[in-house]
């Protein structure tokens, strides 16, 4: 049997944004918004539970990395930092990869929730003190 080709583990270098010894940046295939960048770690894994410290740190380095850069290019007026892990919650690649989503105001009716709104009825929610 023919072992599965994985999209992210060679990728074109040409699409690569910045890297470290763990961890390269590209932009997103199919952005949600502008500046909408993924985070994915050198080897291939499928939960963020299988990562070592150094490659935990590897990828949160180029988080913090990428969103100075997206801050500076496209001035969002927050984020949301997410992973979807099975079938169940929408992973489609089995290769690791963290979104960085820049946000922008208006560019949903209700941001309130945030990551919340994966189930949409449970996205607007009280708190109460």
């Amino acid at each position: 049997m023919e072992p599965v080709k994985c999209i992210f583990c060679n990728p074109d270098p040409s699409i690569i944004i910045a890297r470290n010894a763990h961890a390269y940046a590209r932009f997103d295939k199919y952005p949600v918004n502008p500046g909408h960048i993924l985070i994915i770690p050198h080897r291939h894994i499928s939960t963020p539970f299988e990562l070592t410290n150094e490659e935990r740190v590897g990828i949160w380095d180029l988080l913090t990395e990428m969103r100075e850069m997206v801050m500076n290019r496209y001035h969002p007026d927050g984020f949301n930092i997410g992973v979807n892990l099975g079938e169940a919650a929408g992973q489609t690649i089995g290769h690791l990869h963290v979104h960085l989503i820049p946000r922008y105001r208006g560019d949903t009716k209700n941001p309130r929730g945030g990551v919340r709104g994966v189930i949409p009825e449970k996205q607007d929610y009280s708190v109460e003190e």
